[in-house]
């Protein structure tokens, strides 16, 4: 397709598809800022679920646009990108996305989308067309953010049981009952101010690439922002079961003060990467932190063949995608 003779129906088109990935990252990340509460005892699964969607909607009015930046212009070099590579790239991510949730496995929908870009892009091109900053960032933040993740989970524990060792369990319970909704709240607002960014990015790059949008624009279109974060908080409402279940009880079991240092430290990361414009991984990140947690209390707690499988799914999230990416560009090239 010549970027004059990509016709509305065709931009439309793809929108809807990045509209649609964006609904699919909202139902298949819910688990990562509902699980803990839902786990723990605190929130029934669907007052979870509309509790996570109203702060990542809210999120909207509080982040800057610095993740959508470097996924629409810091990924590969603008002049590549057309409606076939963003078509192949949305494939790759949609297709690795519903695998890993039929088979209950917490892969990562951001590193889904950014390998989904790298394949397709590189099959249009090679290698050469892809911007090494942005992508070694996004690649670093994949072992950063778990890490980071683990280390202010564990020590989020470790202060906790400090500042409230003399006080009755039954007590400390009843207390981080109500403070683990506040912890929920923060992590949901960082999993919408991340990853709705995430898509808000690769229909920017649609837009731009097809002459809909300015390529110098400082920002994507207003519309863009809203539909985004809208349709990842409706998503998040659908919610993702077979996932809550492996992220809040198959890697460790939760109380409600585990579960309020596992949000925490999860928070802290996301708003951290969130301010530096990295696409990071909500998966990841709350995974490493409830990890933090678990060892904390004793390393048997945490069931580590599980956590392991994981690590294998967060490995093959970039590679597989990349390689559905390309077939999906192919297919692109060949059908239009």
């Amino acid at each position: 397709m010549e970027t004059a003779q990509v016709a509305l129906w065709a931009v439309v088109a793809l929108v809807a598809l990045a509209i649609a990935f964006d609904f699919m990252n909202g139902f298949h990340d819910a688990a990562n800022s509902i699980a803990t509460v839902v786990s723990t005892g605190v929130l029934r699964p669907t007052q979870a679920v509309v509790f996570a969607a109203c702060f990542n909607l809210l999120a909207v009015a509080i982040f800057h646009l610095s993740v959508a930046a470097t996924v629409g212009k810091g990924i590969v070099q603008p002049g590549v990108v057309d409606a076939h590579v963003v078509a192949g790239a949305l494939t790759g991510a949609v297709a690795w996305n519903l695998i890993t949730w039929y088979y209950g496995i917490p892969s990562s929908s951001s590193h889904a989308l950014i390998g989904g870009i790298v394949g397709a892009a590189t099959a249009k091109a090679g290698a050469g067309v892809l911007l090494a900053g942005g992508i070694l960032k996004t690649v670093a933040f994949i072992f950063i953010s778990p890490l980071l993740g683990f280390v202010l989970g564990s020590l989020m524990l470790v202060l906790v049981a400090r500042l409230f060792r003399r006080m009755r369990p039954k007590k400390v319970d009843r207390w981080f009952r109500r403070l683990q909704l506040l912890s929920a709240g923060a992590y949901s607002l960082g999993h919408g101010g991340n990853d709705a960014q995430k898509t808000i990015g690769i229909i920017w790059m649609l837009l731009m690439a097809t002459g809909y949008s300015a390529a110098g624009a400082d920002a994507p279109p207003v519309w863009v922002v809203i539909c985004c974060y809208a349709a990842i908080a409706a998503g998040t409402m659908f919610g993702g079961w077979r996932i809550v279940k492996t992220m809040g009880q198959k890697i460790t079991k939760l109380k409600p003060v585990g579960g309020f240092c596992a949000e925490t430290g999860g928070a802290l990361t996301l708003f951290f990467a969130t301010a530096l414009g990295v696409p990071v991984s909500t998966t990841h990140t709350i995974t490493g932190a409830i990890v933090g947690v678990g060892s904390v209390q004793r390393a048997s707690a945490v069931r580590w063949g599980v956590a392991g499988n994981i690590i294998w799914a967060w490995v093959l999230t970039i590679p597989a995608s990349a390689f559905v990416a390309a077939l999906g560009y192919w297919l692109s090239k060949a059908l239009f």
